[in-house]
Order: C-alpha cells, then sequence, then structure tokens
C-alpha cells in the first residue's frame, strides 16, 4: 500500500498543492520519521506526510525539550528520511533561533532543502509571516505550526492546551490567517480545545494537521512515530493512541537472546 503519492509526481510543491487541496476531503495521515527504516516503512503504509520533526530531541536524542536541537541535528535526520526517496511529503523543522529574521529563515530552510527535505516546518503565527514569506518566495513550500509551541515551553513554564478563551481562540485564528496570506500550504494545530480547533478549520482555506486536538477537528491528523508504536514508554502524552507496544516486545527479545546467550555458558 502506498499514499497519494504513488502518482508520478515531480516536484515538491506538486506534493504541497495536492496536500492543500485535501482540505475538507480525505483526512491527511501524517507522521513522524526521523530514520531511514522508519521513512521506508511508513512511506510504504500509505502516510502522506513525514515530519522530520524537532521532536527528535526528546524520543531519539534525550534532551528534556525541543530547544536543545540544533541545525545540524536536523540536516542529519533529515538526510536519512530522504534515503528512503518517500512517495509522501518529507517535511523539515527548522529549529529553534535558526528563523529569528526572514532572510535567515530562508537560509535555513534552503539548508534543509539541500539535505533532503521538501518543505519546512516553523513555529508561530503572526509576527512569523514574513519569515514564511520570505522562503515561500524561494520556491519552498512552508507548512505552519499554531497552539502549543514545544519551541516556548521553556518560556511558558511548561506545555499547555490553547485555545481555551474567546481572546486566544481569536489569537488563534488571526494567526492562522496570517500565515495563509503569507502562503503556507497547511497548518499544524497543536493541543488546541477541540471547539477552538473546528472554528479555525471552518475558517482558513488550508487543510488543518491535528494533534491533542481531539478528533474530526482537523482535515487530517499527525502523530509521533514513538507515541504511535508505543517505542518511548517513558513520557506517553494523554492524547496518544498508541496502536501496538514496541518497547515491551524489545524487552522482550532481547531478554531472550540474554538468555540464549547467557545459558549457553
Amino acid at each position: 500500500m502506498r499514499g497519494l503519492f504513488d502518482l508520478q509526481i515531480v516536484t515538491a510543491r506538486e506534493k504541497a498543492e495536492l496536500l492543500r487541496d485535501r482540505k475538507g476531503g480525505r483526512p491527511i495521515a501524517a507522521l513522524t520519521a526521523y530514520d531511514y527504516p522508519t521513512a521506508r516503512l511508513l512511506d510504504e503504509a500509505g502516510a502522506d506526510l513525514l515530519l522530520v520533526g524537532d521532536s527528535l530531541g526528546m524520543v531519539v536524542l534525550g534532551f528534556p525539550d525541543t530547544t536543545h536541537v540544533t541545525l545540524d541535528h536536523m540536516l542529519h535526520h533529515i538526510s536519512a528520511v530522504s534515503r528512503a526517496r518517500p512517495g509522501a511529503l518529507v517535511v523539515g523543522d527548522l529549529p529553534i533561533h535558526t528563523y529569528d529574521t526572514p532572510e535567515q529563515a530562508r537560509k535555513t530552510a534552503e539548508r534543509l532543502v539541500a539535505a533532503g527535505a521538501e518543505a519546512v516546518k516553523l513555529e508561530g503565527g503572526v509576527r512569523q509571516a514574513a519569515k514564511v514569506r520570505a522562503i515561500c518566495e524561494a520556491g519552498i513550500p512552508v507548512l505552519g505550526h499554531l497552539g502549543m509551541l514545544p519551541q516556548r515551553v521553556v518560556e511558558e513554564g511548561g506545555y499547555r492546551k490553547k485555545g481555551k478563551t474567546r481572546a486566544q481562540a481569536d489569537a488563534l485564528l488571526e494567526g492562522a490567517m496570517a500565515l495563509v496570506d503569507a502562503g503556507v500550504f497547511g497548518i499544524v494545530l497543536e493541543s488546541v480545545v477541540g471547539e477552538t480547533a473546528l472554528e479555525v478549520s471552518g475558517k482558513i482555506p488550508v487543510p488543518t494537521i491535528g494533534i491533542g486536538c481531539g478528533e474530526g477537528n482537523c482535515d487530517g491528523e499527525i502523530a509521533v512515530m514513538t507515541d504511535l508504536i508505543g517505542s518511548f514508554p517513558w513520557f506517553v502524552p494523554p492524547f496518544a493512541r498508541p496502536e501496538t507496544d514496541v518497547a515491551d516486545s524489545i524487552t522482550q527479545a532481547v531478554r531472550r537472546y540474554v538468555s540464549r546467550v547467557q545459558g549457553g555458558r
């Protein structure tokens, strides 16, 4: 099984436009990927979009949050994922402090693309519009990210649900419209209350891809791969829906291996 991109699509922009056209149609199924074999498996299973997210800082590199992720980290993992040559659109996160100005944002995006990304994602709304526009003008598709912003977890003092009040909902909608005007092909909504996510989704012309927003409130969903397969048991977000328990399978396999090797002596 493969996803939408069994078609002979030759450019990243065409892939992004096809995803944009999914607004209100067949939901977008997106997942994070950080390495070559995982990217191949997810693509062969039919994922539409593979995000090389800075979440790798926590679930791959062992950092406490995404603020420790560097550009070199992202380039390394994007290169690995891109070697799988997936049909799914490969999106790379711009890590913190690599897009503080429009010019820096464009240069960082170009480096991610040179490493193998087909599109990039950055966090924030109104104040990021000029940066999004600069990247789009360079011919690179951009995915927005609103709601709970992991790169701001330190300054905000933790992970908090967004869109709880009318003022917060209005601010999210304002940010979404600014990103749309700047040229994004879609927007990730993270940890936004369901009612607000549904409202934002209904008022913008590009698809929203939700995580922690409840079911049916966005035009698609994205999950962190380690949450989906249960390979990072030390922390599981409350909204995660694991489909299997790889951590237990690995533990049991290694115990059998150790027993076999040591039992022969």
